[in-house]
């Protein structure tokens, strides 16, 4: 198992430094898409009681 971890962090063909580059961007777009989801999910269901976007209900 010791000399699995050098070989495996090793020089890949650039394989490896494009991960470091790609999986902050993937968990960024993971939590926009959430926060998206989130947001959108409030905002149905604001609409189904009857209240606008500042929290209001329409009379």
């Amino acid at each position: 198992m010791n000399q699995a971890l050098p070989t495996l962090f090793a020089h890949q063909g650039g394989w490896d430094e494009s991960l470091f580059a790609l999986a902050p961007v993937v968990v960024f777009a993971v939590l926009l898409l959430l926060a998206r989801r989130r947001v959108r999910d409030v905002e149905d269901e604001g609409a189904e009681h009857g209240e606008t976007e500042d929290g209001r209900t329409t009379e």
